[in-house]
């Protein structure tokens, strides 16, 4: 039997290739399926079945392309009734891929139809647990999602299935199983996962909160519901299409992969309400962009943030981004659901400049900039940073205003007199700053490296409070 993890970084999600004696399985696949096929082509092998623990949230899974191109069954757990053909597995099923085995676990909570798959090798050795959301390293689920799709299922209702199912089916296990789950740190599905990716399961019986033995079902409650925030507006729409079905990213890539000429790109931008998504690093949009863009670069979390900033879905998009990176930043807007790219700006930037075409630019100031400027003037200064991240440790007398709520405090951001906006690397504030510019400020400017800089001056600073502490 061969298990591999299949890690996609930028968006802490973790598939699973699972191959034995010429047949495959796939668990949790991202949309982009050739990955996979070009994985058991390697073995000689054929993918026999497509696993999903669960209906995503956070990202649009690959397993309608998947199966159309490879002939594969699509198996969900217990529960499961989406608008496609699926084999819906039965607790306790024993499912063949060659020699080894697939047993499936029905562990509701997370959502209800959440499935933990048992891997059971040939010689009939349980090996690991493929855990979707139910269990991560050093976290669980959050049980909060579910009720944005269908309003009875609420938190707590779902944070006791997922007490059981931990209690009664997943504690009972071996403490030699690997853990392999469907996150790590980053993702926004759970609010404490650890940056390693698997585990045994006894070490998480010793380690994960979660899985305290001591714990009644109440105080697991609040452990979990507790230190929750809002999740992103786009995880409603995801988990539509998984349920509901989509158009295949092959379609969606031939209507976005046209490259526009400056005069077409700016005859499209004006003839339409497509928003210009700049996804060049924030150093590069700062000394020119075109007016009106917005900067979410690729290099950063960049799915999470369009799914934050951009709250239709069905947004049409025209692509600014460095050349060679035009398909890439589409297929990463389709891992989450954003299909209504409608072409991109041929040669980049570099062609918006030569044509003569109007450039904004940003200020920027390094941190040692920003302590003589503090020195000798009162200046607002608006750090966009998360609130537990403000709260853990910040510039004394500065404004917090979370990138994800600046649309709504917008009046906050003085028009008559100059301000400072910082976050912790650079990455949201250019973000941000992008943002105010097309709102209309001009009386700004960004401290290059955020808080991290900003921490080797001398400026003052609140004492460090431990993020864990504040949770």
């Amino acid at each position: 039997m061969k298990i591999e993890q299949i890690y996609t970084g930028c968006i802490a999600h973790a598939a699973y290739y699972l191959e034995s004696n010429g047949e495959a399985a796939i668990f949790d696949p991202l949309r982009e399926v050739q990955p996979y096929i070009d994985r058991a082509f390697k073995d000689n092998a054929k993918i026999k079945y497509v696993f999903l623990t669960h209906f995503h949230a956070d990202f649009v899974s690959g397993h309608l392309d998947l199966a159309n191109k490879t002939d594969a069954k699509i198996v969900y757990g217990p529960t499961a009734k989406p608008a496609y053909e699926i084999i819906t597995a039965k607790d306790g099923q024993i499912f063949e891929i060659g020699n080894c085995k697939v047993k499936v676990i029905h562990t509701p909570g997370h959502t209800m139809e959440s499935t933990t798959f048992l891997l059971i090798d040939e010689n009939g050795k349980e090996h690991g647990i493929i855990t979707g959301d139910t269990l991560f390293i050093g976290d669980v689920g959050r049980p909060d999602l579910a009720q944005h799709v269908v309003a009875d299922l609420t938190q707590d209702k779902l944070a006791r299935h997922l007490y059981q199912s931990l209690r009664n089916k997943i504690m009972p296990l071996s403490d030699d199983l690997i853990v392999y789950p469907n996150h790590g740190a980053g993702s926004a599905c759970g609010k404490m996962m650890s940056k390693e990716t698997t585990d045994t399961l006894g070490n998480q019986k010793k380690t994960n909160y979660a899985l305290n033995p001591k714990m009644n079902e109440d105080e697991f409650v609040t452990a979990v519901l507790t230190g929750l925030t809002n999740p992103p507006g786009y995880f409603p729409a995801n988990v539509l299409m998984n349920i509901n079905g989509y158009e295949s990213l092959d379609a969606v890539l031939k209507k976005a992969n046209k490259p526009l000429n400056p005069e077409e790109f700016e005859l499209i931008a004006n003839e339409t309400r497509a928003l210009i998504l700049d996804t060049r690093l924030a150093s590069e949009f700062a000394n020119g962009f075109i007016p009106n863009s917005i900067n979410i670069g690729l290099d950063g979390n960049f799915a999470m943030w369009v799914g934050e900033m951009i709250p239709d879905i069905k947004q049409e998009i025209l692509l600014v981004t460095e050349p060679g990176k035009e398909e890439e930043s589409m297929v990463r807007l389709s891992r989450i659901g954003y299909d209504s790219t409608i072409g991109y700006l041929k040669d980049g930037f570099e062609s918006w400049k030569k044509a003569g075409k109007e450039v904004n630019t940003l200020t920027r100031i390094t941190a040692t900039e920003l302590e003589e400027k503090l020195k000798n003037e009162e200046i607002p200064v608006f750090d966009v940073r998360k609130k537990s991240e403000y709260l853990s440790e910040h510039l004394v007398g500065a404004i917090n205003i979370p990138l994800n709520e600046i649309n709504s405090h917008l009046a906050e951001f003085p028009k008559e007199k100059p301000f400072i906006l910082h976050c912790a690397g650079g990455y949201r504030s250019m973000l941000a700053a992008s943002i105010l510019k097309m709102r209309g400020w001009d009386n700004f400017v960004d401290v290059i490296g955020g808080f991290t800089e900003i921490t080797e001056t001398s400026l003052s600073k609140t004492d460090y409070v431990c993020p864990t502490t504040l949770l």
